[in-house]
């Protein structure tokens, strides 16, 4: 009775198809990663900074310096008064009154002032805030949106996207602080995202 069955060949082609569809759903999956990163950086953080800046245009003030720009401090004096943006409604609520939006935020009640962002390794809720920061790499202080608890390979990707290289202790866009070691023992790498989750970054104003 003859029998039937798959040769080798055939039996090669559906594996090698196998891997392809594989191989395609893997890279379909970080694409998709890569374009949810761009939409957090473009609407949240970046339009952040784009938002202090039309404000300070619009009105001559510093977005979060003295209470008559959204800050906590009665008088301004040119420094962001390290303003909770993820509890606060002060800051949103003069942006309001010029007509300009809050930025786009996914966690509910806070106005743009967090967003719940997923990594490789974790999912964790990133708070912002407005910051007169100090850089111990340049020695020196300037505002800043100051953001804790991001996912490190998330960092990374928006350290790229800023400034066109990856090296948190330089750079408008930084790691907090930005002489803290990396992965190679020095403040210019990131840390292990496997090993260190999240960390705290900043982008100055």
């Amino acid at each position: 009775m003859k029998r039937s069955g798959f040769t080798l060949i055939e039996l090669s082609i559906v594996l090698i198809i196998i891997g392809l569809i594989i191989g395609g759903v893997m890279k379909g999956k970080d694409l998709i990663n890569s374009a949810e990163q761009k939409k957090i950086y473009n609407t949240w953080i970046k339009q952040w900074q784009v938002t202090a800046n039309t404000y300070q245009d619009r009105t001559g003030g510093l977005l979060g310096d003295g209470k008559v720009n959204g800050g906590t401090k009665d008088d301004e004096n040119g420094r962001c008064d390290n303003v909770k943006l993820y509890n606060t409604t002060t800051v949103q609520d003069q942006l309001k009154a010029i007509g300009l939006d809050e930025p786009v935020s996914n966690v509910a009640g806070t106005r743009g002032g967090a967003y719940s962002i997923k990594g490789k390794y974790v999912t964790n809720k990133a708070n912002a805030y407005l910051y007169w920061l100090k850089s111990d790499t340049d020695d020196n202080y300037k505002n800043r949106l100051y953001i804790t608890g991001m996912p490190t390979d998330v960092a990374i990707a928006f350290d790229k996207m800023t400034d066109g290289k990856i090296d948190p202790s330089a750079g408008a866009f930084r790691r907090y602080k930005d002489d803290a070691t990396g992965s190679d023992g020095t403040a210019q790498t990131w840390p292990d995202a496997s090993e260190t989750d999240t960390v705290s970054v900043s982008l100055e104003l």
